[in-house]
């Protein structure tokens, strides 16, 4: 079997890992802790009623658990797409590292990189939605899409905090969508 130098490294471990299971007779296999990128945990939650108390105070997760089945597959894949972007942020600040970018460089960039993703994923949404989120953002930062990358170093306070914040994932949406995230290695 001939593999491509190009396919990245969260693809490769898992196949390389299926070919030896296949070739070994199980003798070997890839633990939950080497899996990196975007886990699925378990199979998606049904649905539960509207007027069923939400225990969480996100609303984004109160949102998802009421959603129908398809919609709730859809919400977990747009999930798994950002998750690939975070992958593509930290293979990014490597190489801006390696560059010799300036902590404020990554920063400003990845703020940018976040913001875009954030269309990219409303352009799945409601118009209703985007409006609610989009009137948020204006009201709090003054930007439909969030805070820029100056109003997060006031909150942060260095440029290095802004771009591990950029690189966050809510703990608690990816779980309501049977998700774990965890950075590969660079």
């Amino acid at each position: 079997m001939r593999l491509s130098p190009t396919l990245p490294r969260r693809v490769l471990l898992p196949l390389v890992a299926a070919v030896a299971l296949l070739t070994t007779g199980g003798t070997t296999a890839v633990t939950a802790a080497e899996a990196c990128g975007s886990i699925i945990t378990a199979p998606l939650a049904p649905p539960v009623p509207a007027n069923d108390p939400c225990p969480s105070t996100d609303p984004v997760v109160c949102r998802i658990r009421v959603l129908p089945m398809d919609e709730k597959v859809e919400a977990q894949r747009t999930r798994i797409r950002y998750h690939d972007l975070l992958e593509a942020m930290h293979r990014t600040e490597a190489d801006m590292r390696e560059a010799g970018a300036s902590d404020e460089e990554i920063a400003r960039e990845f703020v940018d990189m976040r913001n875009q993703a954030k269309e990219i994923t409303r352009a799945g949404m409601t118009p209703e939605e985007v409006r609610i989120l989009e009137e948020r953002n204006t009201a709090k930062y003054g930007n439909p899409l969030g805070p820029t990358a100056d109003q997060l170093y006031v909150k942060y306070g260095s440029w290095q905090k802004v771009t591990d914040a950029s690189m966050r994932t809510s703990y608690a949406v990816d779980r309501e969508l049977a998700l774990e995230y965890r950075p590969c290695p660079v």
